[in-house]
Order: structure tokens, then sequence, then C-alpha cells
């Protein structure tokens, strides 16, 4: 095994999409309301596979929720704001050690930019990033994991992958990936130590 392809959300960074909307409702209920009402979570895999938020909102009939949807973009910042530093420091030492590190993201095109601005280091660190948004393929499905190994020229078994989905994680082992559930960093460690990775 010779590299590791990390996924971000909630693995390197936290993501609290209740946080786009804190200047616009006055608490988490209202917030999750108006999310359960738009389905927020459908809507948003469909923006990780690459629709815009504007053909989203398009579809929600409410002017109001249709506004907030929107709004999402401008809040998006606030929502990835927090590194998990536990697994930043895993990564920097597979690095030290000459693992390759490799990333596979169910993330929107249009808020991957803004990602990449709020933690630059998201932009340096992996080899290959495969963004589900740019590519309009979703994690768990096979092709997104076969387009990183193809564009990085590595073979399933070479590679272990880090995922908070046990749906993904399911998804890397059917094409032949090495997985491991990312549930905290100090988890993690014990499985990459397990490997002979650290």
């Amino acid at each position: 095994m010779t590299a590791v392809v990390f996924d971000i959300g909630n693995v390197l960074v936290e993501w609290d999409p209740c946080r786009a909307w804190e200047d616009k409702l006055p608490d988490r209920d209202a917030i999750a309301a108006f999310m359960a009402r738009v389905d927020f979570p459908a809507l948003n895999l469909r923006g990780d596979r690459g629709e815009s938020f504007a053909s989203l909102a398009a579809e929600v009939v409410d002017p109001g929720d249709r506004a907030l949807l929107l709004a999402y973009l401008d809040g998006y910042h606030r929502t990835i704001e927090a590194k998990i530093d536990g697994s930043w420091d895993l990564l920097k030492r597979l690095r030290a050690a000459g693992v390759a590190i490799h990333a596979i993201t169910n993330w929107s095109h249009e808020t991957w930019p803004i990602g990449v601005s709020v933690h630059p280091e998201l932009g340096e660190v992996f080899g290959v990033t495969v963004v589900s948004g740019q590519e309009k393929l979703l994690k768990p499905e096979p092709a997104i994991f076969r387009t990183l190994l193809d564009r990085t020229g590595l073979a399933a078994d070479d590679c272990l992958f880090i995922d908070d989905s046990p749906r993904n994680v399911d998804g890397a082992r059917a094409v032949g990936m090495d997985a491991v559930h990312f549930t905290s960093p100090q988890a993690l460690e014990t499985a990459l130590t397990e490997r002979g990775l650290l």
C-alpha cells in the first residue's frame, strides 16, 4: 500500500451547513425547519453531482425559501471554518513518511473554490484531487474511484481510502481499495499504524 486517499468534509474539515444561514434565520431550530422543508440534503447531493444552486433554487416554490437556498453560497464559508487538526497532523506525518496523498470529495463545483479560499492547503497537499461536482460523479459510485485510479496510475490495492460515510467506505472496497470508516483522528491513527503506514 503506497497511497492514502482522503475524503475531506468531516474528515479534514468540519462541515456544518446550518451555519450558512446564521445571519438569515433566528436560531438553529428555524434553520433545521427550512432545511427540512426544501429537503436540503437531497438538493445538496445534486449540487455535489454538478447542478448549480441557482437551478436547484428555481425548483423551490416558496419565494422566501428560494431566496434562502440561493443565500447558501454567500454563507458557505462559515460552514467549513473549522479544521480537524488531528487529521491534518496524520496527513502531514504520512507525507513525511513518503506516502502519496490524494483526495476524493463529494463537493459542489460552486463551493469548492470557496473551500480552497478558506483552507488554501486543500489546493496544495494532494497529488490528485477528484471533486464530484467537477466530474459529475458521486461517491459511492465506482466511476469516481476509478477516475482517481486512472489519474494517479495506481492500482486499487495500492490505496487506503478514508471517509466518514460507511456507504462511501463500502464503495471504495467494492472497487478493490482498502478503506477505513473515519470516526476520530485517534482511531484513524490506529488504523494507519496497523497497516504499517505510520
